[in-house]
Parts: C-alpha cells; structure tokens; sequence
C-alpha cells in the first residue's frame, strides 16, 4: 500500500533527536508523501513546515496560525501569510479554526483570526485544513457563511465529530479527515462518522505527534504508524484496506494537487 499522511507535526519537538529516522521509517512502511502542518509555534514563525519541505522531497507543508496562537497574529501575520502562501511546497492554509478547551486564546479573538485566514485562502485560492474542539457550533457557522461559496475544498482534520457533525460538513462538500482515534475502542461516535463517510470525501492521518493509534497508544506517534488506523477504519467500513488507501491518496492529490 501507497500511504499519504495528509496531516502532521514533524516540525514538533519530540522529533528532534531522531526526525531523519521517522521520516526513514515512514517511507520503509509505504507512506510515501506527509503534509507538514506549519502552525510551529505560532507567529511570527510561520516557516516551521517550509523547513521541512525544502529538506524532504516526500514532505509538503501547510501555512496557518492555530487558536492556541491567535493572539500571536497581527498585521505583520497577514502580510507574511500572503507571502508563503506563493511558496511551491505550500499546498493549503491549516491548520486553523477554533478551540474552546484550553482558551490560550479568547474566542473572540480566535474568531477574528479564523475569519482572517479563510480571507487569505480564498485570495490565494487553497485548501484550508480546519481544527475544532468544544466550538463544533461556531466553527460550522463560521465555515458557512465564509466557505462553499469560494468553491475550494475544506479538510476538517482529525474529525471528532458524530454523525451529525459529520452529516453537516458532508453537506457544505467538505472532507473528513481519520486519525488513530477511530482506533480506540470509547470512540463509538467517531467510528460511526467514518463509517457513513463517502470514500471520495475521507483523508487519512496520524496528527503525529499525538493521538498514536492502538498498539502504539500513550506513546509518541509518527507517520509510520498510520498502517493501524488504516486497518481499523477498514475493519469498520467493510472495505479492504487496499480500497481505502487507494482512495484516500487519490482524495488527497485532487484536494492538494503537490505537483508530483
């Protein structure tokens, strides 16, 4: 199996000792492409992921500030975004949205900043990869009215979400995208959400460092093990994981389009 990783932290610092060695071992098991997600630690870095896709040519790279660093952005921000966003190794804006659990940032600030970069997106015609946690009520109202219009498409990472909330985004053309916790043996919501996921509209990712699929949970994940939520989400769609792969890689090429 060709394997695509259409959403990770390889920029993270728990890879600092041995990064070339999980790249290695990703290609070893089949992933062949991994998109770099270039939140880093917010503004004003926003190359972290563009370091890692002029170093590896199996690495491509995203450009966003993410809720935690909202309050990082200012003019300046927005000025550099619009930039990057021209660079040949930056294939989407992401990640970005809305997360109510922690607040570093205050929500109405991260809704300004979420508003903000779905603007830059439209004006540089990309993809935008979305996070939401505890704000699935905004972030869908702020996608509404800002998104299916523009006509580009909209990955919401690592869905959370149950049927409902997969059934609304499905319902604006957006795509889901699994991670390792359709693995875990609680997520009776999320496992229900990949099961009634259109295979053309379905992503595969690790989110590596976090969210290590079952066996490998409670410890740091990696690209190399997207192999068992793979297996898993299959198992769970009665598909064979041949099926699956084939058509989350295709997704994944018609989304990005990285010019390979």
């Amino acid at each position: 199996m060709t394997l695509v990783d259409s959403h990770c932290h390889l920029d993270d610092r728990q890879f600092d000792a041995d990064r070339d060695e999980v790249i290695a071992r990703a290609l070893a098991n089949g992933v062949e492409c991994m998109l770099a997600i270039g939140s880093g630690d917010g503004p004003p870095d926003l190359e972290a992921a563009i370091r890692l896709a002029e170093r590896y040519p199996a690495i491509w790279a995203t450009v966003g500030v993410h809720p935690h660093d909202a309050r990082k952005a200012d003019e300046q921000t927005w000025a550099r975004m619009r930039e990057l966003l021209r660079h040949p190794r930056v294939l989407a804006v992401g990640e970005i949205g809305l997360d109510y659990h922690y607040n570093f940032s205050a929500p109405h600030i991260q809704r300004e900043v979420f508003e903000r970069q779905l603007e830059l997106a439209r004006e540089a015609r990309k993809p935008v990869v979305i996070h939401t946690r505890e704000a699935w009520d905004d972030t869908l109202a702020i996608l509404r009215r800002n998104w299916p219009a523009s006509d580009l498409p909209c990955v919401m990472h690592c869905f959370s979400g149950g049927p409902e909330e997969a059934r609304q985004c499905l319902d604006m053309g957006f795509h889901l995208s699994f991670a390792g916790v359709v693995t875990y043996p609680k997520a009776v919501r999320v496992q229900e959400a990949a099961r009634l996921t259109p295979r053309d509209r379905l992503l595969l990712e690790t989110d590596s460092p976090y969210l290590a699929p079952v066996p490998h949970r409670g410890r740091r994940n990696e690209p190399a093990y997207l192999v068992h939520t793979v297996v898993r989400l299959a198992e769970l769609r009665g598909e064979s994981p041949a099926e699956l792969v084939g058509a989350a890689s295709a997704n994944f090429r018609r989304i990005f389009q990285p010019a390979t």
